[in-house]
C-alpha cells in the first residue's frame, strides 16, 4: 500500500475528532506521518464485565489499522477498572487475561495480521514513579468540574462519587504519552475525554494526539452496550439459545431502522462480505440492500432477526470453540464467579 491507501483504510468508517473541529488539520497530520512511517495507534478497554459483540466494531478498525501496517497497542486498563469500582483488585489479573484472550480470538476470526500488535496492562507503567509525578502534576492543573465533565459519558456517575473516579480522564490523557502513540481510537462516548487530553497534554509540554471515533452499538434497552450490564448485552461467548432470546426481544419495528439493534448488528458487526439468507428466494450480501428492503417492508422484523441469528451465530461459534476447554472455563470462573 502507498501512504494514501493506508490513510483511506485507517479512516474508513471512523470520524476524526478535534476539540477545535480542526478535522482538516488532523487529516493533514496523519498524512504527514504516513509519508515517512507507519502510524502508531492505541485503543483501550477496561476489564470489567465479559466483552460483548459491540467490541467487534473497534476490533474491526484495529484489523484495518494492522492491515495498513500500523503499530497497534491494545491497553488493558486494569487500574482504570479498579479505580472506577468496576473490578476488585483480585479480579484484575484473571479479567485482564480473559480480555486479552477473547480479543485475540476475535482478531483471529477476522484474519487480522497481528505481527505489529501488542497488549499492555495499564498497571505495568501507571504505578511507576515518573507516571505518578506526571499524574499529580496534571491534577494540579485540572479542576473538579472539568474532571467530572470529561468523564461524564464514560465513568460511572453517582451523586457522591469516589475521588478515584475523577482520576480517569487524567490517566487516559497521560496514556497517550506513555504509550508513545500518534492516534487514539475510541467510541463516540469518548469525545469529552479526547477534548480534555487535547487541552491538557500541551500544558504538560506533551503533544496533542489525533483522535478517531467509531460508532457505538446500542444495547437491547437502546442505550450504549456496556460490559457491566448483563441483562442488556450480547456476550461474545453467548450461547445460541441465549443469543436467540436476546435478538428476539430487541427493538425492531417494521420499516424503522433507527435504534434498531438487529439492523446495527448487520451493518457494523457481521464480517464483510456476508451472505444473509432472508428467505429461500432472497439472499442479500450488502447491508445497504438489507436496510432498503426492510424500509420498504419487503423484509419483516422476524425474518430479519432469524437471518441475523443464523449469521451471527456462525460468526461466534468458532470463537466459542476456542474457549470450550477446561483451562478457559477455569479462567472465566476466576474472573467472574
Amino acid at each position: 500500500m502507498n501512504f494514501e491507501e493506508k490513510y483511506d483504510l485507517i479512516m474508513r468508517n471512523v470520524k476524526s475528532f478535534s476539540c477545535a473541529n480542526e478535522n482538516k488539520s488532523n487529516s493533514n497530520e496523519l498524512l504527514d506521518i504516513l509519508k515517512v512511517r507507519d502510524a502508531k495507534i492505541y485503543w483501550g478497554t477496561t476489564p470489567t464485565g465479559k466483552p460483548h459483540v459491540a467490541y467487534f466494531i473497534p476490533l474491526m478498525k484495529i484489523a484495518d489499522f494492522l492491515t495498513a501496517g500500523c503499530e497497534v497497542t491494545i491497553l488493558i486498563a486494569d487500574l482504570h477498572a479498579y479505580l472506577d469500582n468496576k473490578s476488585t483488585y483480585e479480579q484484575l489479573l484473571p479479567r485482564s487475561t480473559y480480555y486479552r484472550k477473547i480479543i485475540e480470538a476475535v482478531l483471529k476470526q477476522m484474519q487480522a495480521p497481528t505481527a505489529k500488535l501488542k497488549f499492555v496492562n495499564g498497571s505495568s507503567y501507571q504505578l511507576s514513579e515518573k507516571y505518578n509525578l506526571d499524574f499529580h502534576t496534571l491534577n494540579r492543573l485540572v479542576t473538579k468540574r472539568n474532571a467530572v465533565k470529561a468523564g461524564s459519558e464514560v465513568v460511572k456517575q453517582d451523586e457522591n462519587p469516589c475521588i478515584s473516579s475523577l482520576y480517569y480522564p487524567c490517566m487516559q490523557a497521560l496514556d497517550e504519552e506513555y504509550l508513545a502513540v500518534d492516534i487514539q481510537l475510541g467510541g463516540v462516548d469518548q469525545t469529552k475525554i479526547f477534548a480534555f487530553a487535547e487541552k491538557y497534554l500541551p500544558m504538560m509540554n506533551y503533544k496533542k494526539r489525533i483522535h478517531l471515533l467509531n460508532f457505538m452499538l446500542p444495547s437491547l434497552a437502546g442505550k450504549k452496550m456496556s460490559a457491566s450490564d448483563e441483562q442488556f448485552k450480547i456476550d461474545i461467548l453467548e450461547t445460541e439459545e441465549e443469543l436467540r432470546k436476546k435478538i428476539y426481544k430487541s427493538f425492531c419495528p417494521p420499516g424503522n431502522v433507527d435504534n434498531n439493534l438487529p439492523m446495527y448488528l448487520i451493518k457494523y458487526v457481521l464480517p464483510k462480505p456476508f451472505s444473509l439468507r432472508i428467505r429461500d428466494d432472497l439472499i442479500l450480501e450488502d447491508a445497504v440492500e438489507v436496510e432498503q428492503h426492510f424500509i420498504a417492508f419487503r423484509i419483516s422484523p422476524i425474518e430479519l432477526k432469524d437471518a441475523l441469528i443464523t449469521a451471527l451465530n456462525a460468526t461466534l461459534e468458532p470463537i466459542r470453540k476456542q474457549f470450550a476447554n477446561s483451562e478457559s472455563m477455569q479462567l472465566i470462573r476466576d474472573a467472574y464467579d
